[in-house]
């Protein structure tokens, strides 16, 4: 009976690639998120400023 039954599994791949989508989402959120709340950001970009402005760097 089983083997009557059609077999479409073309949107099983979509499944999966959202599954990895969500999955790298939630880690790349999870992993920046201290560098926006603290600013971070701010203080690295002023870092990379200096360090391509003068020959001082750290």
């Amino acid at each position: 009976m089983f083997k009557l039954l059609p077999r479409d599994e073309s949107g099983v791949q979509v499944v999966e690639y959202a599954l990895v989508i969500a999955v790298i989402s939630i880690l790349l959120i999870v992993t920046l998120r201290p560098l926006v709340m603290d600013n971070g950001i701010g203080d690295l970009v002023d870092l990379v400023r200096t360090c391509l402005g003068s020959a001082n760097c750290g």
